[in-house]
This record gives C-alpha cells, sequence and structure tokens, in this order.
C-alpha cells in the first residue's frame, strides 16, 4: 500500500480507500461487510468512508459493526462521516443542511453508529444555501476543539466556497477546511483539475476522492445496457442511472466502451487501470473504492501496480480513448 498525505495536513491516507456508498446496508450485509473490512485492512488500508444519508444511516452500522467485531486499533485507521442529507427519507428541517444543530447532532449520531469516540475526518456533503457559511465554519471548529473531530472538510462544493469558509476560519482564528470529496474519473475531471488548482497551495486542500469508476460506466459492465442487479438497477436509484448514463451529447456509454477496448488491449482489467489513472494525479490524497465481494476489492487493489506497469504512451493512449 501506499500512503499520503491529506494535502498540507500531517495525516497519512492509503492511497485507495474503502467506502460504504450504495454496497453497506443495502446490498451488503453483516457478514460480507466484515470480510471487506478485515481484507481491506489485510492490504493496507486505513480510511473507511461513510456518510449520514448512506442507507439513512445503516451504512455507518453495519461498517462500525465490522470495525467493532475486527477490534482494529482505533489509533491505526480513520473513520469519516459526512453530514447534510439527513439520515431519514423525509428529513425534519432539523434533521439535514449545515446549521449548527444539525452539523451537531449528526456527528453525535454518526460516532453512536460507527461507534467510536471520535471522527478523524467530517465532511460537509453539500454547500447549504440556507445556512450561513461563517454558521458552519463555527460549528467544526467547535467539534473539532472539544475532540469529537479531528479534520473537516467539504463535498462537491465549488472553489469560491471552499475559499470563503478558508478564509473566515483564519480570520477568526478556526480550524478551516482541510479536504475535499469531489468525483474524478476519466470521465469526469474539470473541478478536480482546473477548478480547484489553486487552492491546492493556496490553502493546502487535500482530496478524498469519489467514483474512479464512474459508478461503474469504466468497468464495462454497462456496455451493452443495465441489468437489473446492477447498481444502475437498484429500486431508488433512477436518479444515479441517468447521470451516470448522461445524454447522447455526453458519449459517455460509447467513451467507456473505447477505454475497456483499450484496457482488453493493454492486458489489464478496466477497473484497476482507471483507478490507477486517478493515482496519477498529485493532488489526489486518497482514492475511495467500494466493493460487494471481496474479488472485487482485491482486483482494485492491482492499480497499485499499474503506474509502474503501463508506460508514457500506454496512459496517452487512455487519455486519448475517452475524448
Amino acid at each position: 500500500m501506499q500512503y499520503r498525505r491529506l494535502g498540507h495536513s500531517g495525516l497519512q491516507l492509503s492511497a485507495l480507500s474503502f467506502g460504504a456508498w450504495v454496497t453497506f446496508g443495502k446490498q451488503v450485509g453483516r457478514g460480507a461487510a466484515r470480510e471487506l473490512v478485515a481484507a481491506a485492512w489485510d492490504h493496507g488500508i486505513n480510511y473507511f468512508d461513510n456518510a449520514e444519508g448512506y442507507a439513512n444511516g445503516e451504512a455507518e452500522r453495519v461498517m462500525g459493526d465490522a470495525i467493532a467485531d475486527l477490534r482494529l486499533p482505533r489509533d491505526g485507521f480513520c473513520v469519516s462521516s459526512k453530514v447534510f442529507f439527513g439520515a431519514a427519507d423525509e428529513p425534519l428541517p432539523t434533521q439535514k443542511g449545515l446549521s449548527r444543530k444539525h452539523v451537531h447532532d449528526a456527528c453525535h449520531a454518526a460516532l453512536k453508529r460507527l461507534r467510536v469516540d471520535y471522527l478523524d475526518l467530517y465532511f460537509c456533503h453539500r454547500p447549504d444555501p440556507d445556512t450561513p457559511i461563517a454558521e458552519t465554519v463555527w460549528a467544526m471548529d467547535t467539534l473539532i476543539r472539544q475532540g469529537k473531530v479531528l479534520y473537516w472538510g467539504t463535498s462537491e462544493w465549488p472553489a469560491a466556497l471552499i475559499r470563503e469558509a478558508a478564509d473566515l476560519a483564519r480570520k477568526h482564528r478556526l480550524h478551516p477546511p482541510t479536504m475535499e470529496q469531489p468525483q474524478y474519473n476519466l470521465l469526469h475531471r474539470e473541478r478536480v483539475e482546473l477548478e480547484y488548482a489553486p487552492l491546492y497551495g493556496e490553502i493546502g486542500l487535500g482530496t478524498t476522492t469519489w467514483s474512479p469508476l464512474a459508478s461503474g460506466l469504466l468497468t464495462g459492465k454497462y456496455n451493452e445496457g443495465v441489468s437489473a442487479d446492477s447498481r444502475l438497477g437498484q429500486e431508488g436509484y433512477q436518479w444515479l442511472r441517468r447521470w451516470v448514463l448522461g445524454d447522447a451529447g455526453e458519449r459517455r456509454v460509447e467513451r467507456a466502451r473505447a477505454f475497456t477496448a483499450l484496457a482488453a488491449e493493454l492486458g489489464v482489467a478496466p477497473a484497476p487501470l482507471a483507478i490507477a489513472w486517478c493515482l496519477r494525479n498529485p493532488h489526489v490524497s486518497s482514492v475511495l473504492t467500494g466493493a460487494t465481494a471481496v474479488a472485487q476489492l482485491l482486483e482494485n487493489l492491482e492499480a497499485l501496480e499499474l503506474d509502474a506497469r503501463v508506460d508514457d504512451a500506454g496512459w496517452k493512449r487512455v487519455e486519448a480513448a475517452v475524448r
């Protein structure tokens, strides 16, 4: 395993991390979750990601139980949660957003579900237009000073809002955001590579990127359509299907087919190749991966070896395949 600093902080995260989105609490039960977390830990993964909104908190319960059952040393792993969407199908006004109350309540609920005394990383899952940024920054600073959170950050925030939060924190001598969790893959790269570019140096922003496989599109599983047992075929995820497949003008399926064809020509599996491409970006602190089976997790880990196996000409062909 490789380990990378989270931006300019001193925290060392595994280059590949393991998350529970869509899988834990829905497709993956407690037994399988324990096997997955154990395999991840045995292969050097030290960062496990979650959110209050994943299966309305059930994903955090499953992950927390798995970590507790395995008796992982608390000083050896990092765990995160995210706040914004709430943990109910129809959350009440005070059960969602980034108000001081919900940030506080959601943190304590996540601690209980994950069965830990503190969160290593705590993300504002989306911007909240109904809450002043100053209120959220103060709320996060309070949790850090209470020892409930070590690092706080954002997920899918515009660069301008991240900079505003950082400037406000420094003005009042509060803890600024340390990291951002954006989508990043071969089909979705502008925000990480262009919009956030000034922030890496200005505020030392780290990134824990998600969806390296474009929700499975880059593995080739949707090259011939969507099956009922796939992630995009799951009940309640019609919005994800529209978002992943895109419209005709984006040519996302066509570009994915070209990528998987090239992976076959190079003699490598498309999933680790797509993940390895993400790892080549030095501003990526950790790439979040997910899995429903240990074999899938082990295949993803092959990405760690591919940068050396694929030469510069090969990586240029990867870039050209998805244009």
